[in-house]
Parts: C-alpha cells; sequence; structure tokens
C-alpha cells in the first residue's frame, strides 16, 4: 500500500466549486423572481350548490333509514314466543310450579281468556303429539 501524505503536492482536486460572488449576493433576488406570482383564488359558484345539494340529500338519506333502522332495533329486543317456549321446556331445574310463584296478578290476568277450542282440534293436537301420556300425567 502506498502512503498517503496531506502536505505533498499534486494534490486532488474536489468536484465541486464555488460559484464568483455575484451569485450570493444576488441570490435572494433571483430565487423571489423564480417564485410563482399569487394568484387571488377563485371559488366557483357551483361549488357552493354542490356542498348544499349534498347536504339536503344527506338530510334525505337520514330521513328516510332513521325510520327502519328504529323499527330493526325494537325487534331485536322483543323475545320470540316460540324461542322462549323450546328455553322454558328444555331447562331441566324449572317446572310449573316455579313458573306459577313467578307470575303477577297482572300476568295472571293476561293469562285468563276465554280460549275456544273445538274437539277436532283437541283430537288432532293429542293424535299429532307423542306426548300423550305426559299430558295425561300433569
Amino acid at each position: 500500500m502506498k502512503e498517503f501524505k496531506l502536505n505533498n503536492i499534486p494534490k486532488i482536486e474536489s468536484g465541486f466549486k464555488t460559484p464568483d460572488e455575484l451569485y450570493f449576493e444576488n441570490f435572494s433576488v433571483n430565487l423571489l423572481n423564480q417564485l410563482p406570482k399569487k394568484e387571488p383564488k377563485t371559488i366557483s359558484l357551483f361549488q357552493k350548490k354542490k356542498s348544499i345539494i349534498m347536504m339536503v340529500a344527506a338530510v334525505f338519506v337520514l330521513a328516510l333509514a332513521i325510520p327502519s333502522l328504529i323499527k330493526n332495533a325494537s325487534k331485536r329486543n322483543e323475545l320470540d314466543t316460540i324461542t322462549l317456549e323450546n328455553y322454558l321446556s328444555y331447562q331441566s331445574n324449572i317446572n310449573q310450579y316455579d313458573l306459577i310463584n313467578a307470575l303477577d296478578e297482572e300476568d295472571i290476568k293476561n293469562i285468563d281468556q276465554d280460549i275456544e277450542l273445538k274437539d277436532q282440534t283437541i283430537e288432532d293436537i293429542l293424535i299429532s303429539n307423542n306426548n300423550i301420556e305426559h299430558y295425561i300425567i300433569e
């Protein structure tokens, strides 16, 4: 390897050169001349109309959507009677006496309705149901 001494001549020139002194004196003037000139901002009349139309459309969509959302929300909170009956019938730790004790007077009045069943309807239910012994025992 060759020895490298900083004080020896010829030295390697760098690739960079500084411009003449006028460059630094006129730099700010040249830079400002190259910048684009400010033009006044123009606002289209149709732009305001578009935003107003979009706001009216959004209010219209909300007005149509709110009743359906309220209707769907109320349906989700209600229990389906068939689901409730199936749940109560398959629970082994709940019997008819527990249900009777849980009823209020108002619930009993709601249950106490005159239901007219024809003999043919009762026969059809008993024939189609295979738990006849269960109903006879209770």
